[in-house]
């Protein structure tokens, strides 16, 4: 529909066609925006954002979002490429190597724990600061974040993920205010389905949970595919008025106590033993 039309943006995190970042790189592309795409030099080499950028005729420009200087360089370098200020900017990071390495909420690695909030959450933080100083976002721009619904509820296997996307939330949250006040830029985060990402399925017990948020939810979890659609729907025109919002693009899973195939097959189990 050429809704982005003309639009120039950053795109973080794509490192394979499983990603949620790669689906909303190609369709900004297909919606007519021009994109710049950037990984962690460590991500590039173990992704395939190469062949993304061939794909959709986009520039990679490597940046580490935790460290302030590669960020002042890839603004600099995105607007010198692109010919003028960002329009939107889709922060898609997220690291944690207490859940990589299994250990559990109650014996964190406060090493790895800081590691992760560094990565996962104040690298929103470093990335709007910067913006903000190299007034490097037009006018009515539009950041989005994506975060999960451990942010607000506790699910085991999240450990300090779920800590790290509270924390996520309040910082979007934070510079939605901020930055509204200032240029007029939104802010939101997309509170997403278990989605079949690399790095999601890397998580323990992943495939069961999938499957459980899937019956749970009333119209079954959400793809990659769905939440592409849903940034470029922020990043639009028609979403102006609409920031430091929280979007639960899910199915209904975190609007639904239980449903009813979860009773029936709880029921079926208990009659069985």
């Amino acid at each position: 529909m050429g809704i982005l039309s003309g639009k120039k943006g950053i795109i973080t995190g794509a490192l394979d066609q499983n990603s949620i970042a790669w689906k909303v790189a190609e369709l900004c592309h297909q919606e007519g925006a021009s994109v710049v795409l950037t990984n962690a030099p460590i991500a590039m080499r173990l992704g395939e954002i190469k062949k993304l950028s061939e794909k959709i005729n986009a520039t990679i420009i490597p940046a580490d979002a935790t460290n302030l200087e590669d960020i002042e360089k890839l603004y600099r370098e995105s607007m010198q490429h692109l010919g003028g200020k960002i329009d939107f900017v889709l922060h898609s990071i997220g690291m944690s190597t207490n859940i990589r390495k299994n250990i559990p909420y109650t014996e964190l690695n406060y090493d790895y724990y800081i590691k992760g909030i560094d990565v996962s959450a104040l690298s929103l933080h470093k990335m709007l600061s910067i913006a903000y100083k190299l007034d490097a976002i037009n006018e009515e721009g539009s950041v989005v974040a994506l975060s999960y619904i451990g942010a607000q509820r506790t699910f085991p296997f999240y450990t300090d993920m779920a800590d790290i996307k509270a924390l996520l939330e309040s910082i979007a949250r934070s510079w939605g205010y901020h930055y509204g006040i200032a240029k007029r830029v939104r802010v939101n985060t997309i509170s997403q389905s278990p989605t079949k990402t690399t790095a999601g399925t890397g998580i323990k017990g992943f495939n069961e949970f999938f499957d459980f948020a899937d019956i749970q939810s009333p119209l079954g979890n959400a793809t990659a595919e769905d939440c592409a659609k849903i940034c470029i729907m922020l990043f639009s025109d028609y979403t102006k008025k609409i920031t430091m919002q929280n979007i639960y693009n899910d199915g209904g899973y975190s609007s639904t106590g239980v449903s009813q195939k979860q009773l029936d097959i709880l029921l079926s189990n208990v009659n069985n033993n």
